[in-house]
């Protein structure tokens, strides 16, 4: 069975480690990393918008955008 803990507390971690880990629990540590493809999207952006390529919209043309 697969026990997967959510939203931890960063003071609570340890206790919770050895907890298991006093009864014989094995503790797996999965890192997901960000999609590559997905993180150069956003350094691209960024790096658009700093270079003056971006677009300026007021806040009621962004209302009409989204309708």
């Amino acid at each position: 069975m697969e026990l997967i803990l959510k939203n931890v507390k960063k003071k609570d971690l340890p206790l919770l480690k050895s907890l298991a880990k006093s009864l014989g629990f094995e503790i797996e540590n999965e890192d997901k990393p960000y999609n590559p493809e997905f993180v150069k999207e956003i350094l691209d952006a960024e790096r658009s918008i700093k270079e003056g390529k971006g677009t300026r919209m007021t806040m009621e043309e962004l209302k009409e955008l989204c309708k």
